[in-house]
């Protein structure tokens, strides 16, 4: 795809940045279910989306002042206030999207209380439960079924509830957020066989959907980022948004980050790059796809918060893979 689209620069959704010239919000009028909003990509691109003026129903299970079984301090509640620090408007629903009656009623609700869905976004990834390293037969089958069911099942039957709402209106759009692109899996192991067949069963199912919903006008695609900055991430590492670059050069204290950190990227530039395909009048043309936050900022226009683009993939194709000596600026 070599023709490229300017998208207004409401898409950026971080307050205080990338405030629209003309003022305008393309995504008014619009309805978004972001499940999985608590934190991380989730929460930016609700962020993304409402600041491009979608009404978003922010979901997950950290909310209501309980927590899921993360144990994070991450709420729904302040992933909706920074929506409303954005522009836009934010609902949450406490909704654990592993409960078909759970979901079914938040579909209810925002068909009730919107008559119209028109933008999808399933982000549950359930990193939390990855044990890497774990070869298949000795790996806790509790925990690998608990990977699956939290970072593929949730995925379908958030969609099987929410779709027949969405193909209401023509031009309904799916986003399922995955790791690694279809390119870059299909001839990589991707450490264990539960994250391994969940991520690429993520990026299937929205091939899948994608062939379903054409005949409606909707389109679905398969999104991932790169090495992402989320709070995790960087708690994970012990560094900040702050002193992460520097850390990640030095790459010597032990828990560090690893010295490939150092194409990492924030959440926002995932968000941008799909509220601007969902503002997207041709984003049919993305239909089935499977792309990544970098090839979405490309055809775009767009960069992460610090006006960097990281390509993260080709990064550790040509670069971590082969041992390759390289600037890290050449990829970002």
């Amino acid at each position: 795809m070599t023709d490229k689209t300017r998208v207004d620069d409401t898409t950026s959704g971080v307050p205080g940045r990338g405030a629209s010239r003309s003022g305008g919000q393309p995504l008014a009028g619009r309805v978004a279910l972001v499940a999985g909003a608590t934190r991380g990509a989730g929460r930016a691109i609700a962020m993304a989306l409402g600041g491009a003026g979608a009404t978003v129903y922010c979901s997950g299970r950290s909310g209501g002042g309980a927590r899921s079984d993360y144990d994070r301090p991450e709420t729904l509640e302040e992933t909706a206030a920074l929506v409303t620090e954005a522009g836009g408007t934010a609902l949450v629903s406490v909704t654990d999207h592993l409960e078909p009656e759970e979901v079914s009623a938040l579909v209810s609700r925002i068909h009730r209380e919107q008559g119209r869905l028109d933008i999808l976004v399933n982000d549950i990834g359930g990193e939390a439960y990855v044990r890497f390293g774990v070869p298949l037969w000795e790996y806790p089958l509790e925990e690998g079924l608990r990977l699956m069911r939290a970072a593929l099942l949730s995925h379908l039957i958030t969609a099987r509830a929410a779709l027949g709402l969405l193909v209401r209106h023509p031009g309904g759009l799916v986003v399922e957020i995955t790791d690694g692109t279809r390119e870059f899996n299909r001839d990589r192991f991707r450490d264990t066989v539960f994250l391994d067949l969940t991520k690429t069963g993520v990026d299937r199912l929205a091939f899948a959907e994608g062939h379903e919903l054409a005949e409606h006008g909707g389109t679905a695609v398969s999104v991932t980022p790169g090495w992402l900055r989320s709070e995790m991430m960087l708690e994970a590492f012990g560094v900040t948004e702050n002193d992460w670059f520097d850390a990640s050069r030095a790459a010597q204290e032990p828990g560090s980050p690893p010295a490939a950190f150092v194409i990492s990227e924030t959440p926002h530039m995932l968000a941008r790059g799909i509220a601007a395909l969902a503002a997207d009048p041709g984003r049919a043309r993305w239909n089935t796809r499977s792309v990544s936050s970098f090839e979405l900022a490309e055809h775009y226009d767009l960069t992460d918060v610090d006006g960097s683009r990281p390509d993260t993939w080709r990064y550790m194709r040509e670069v971590v893979e082969t041992g390759t000596a390289a600037d890290v600026t050449d990829y970002r």
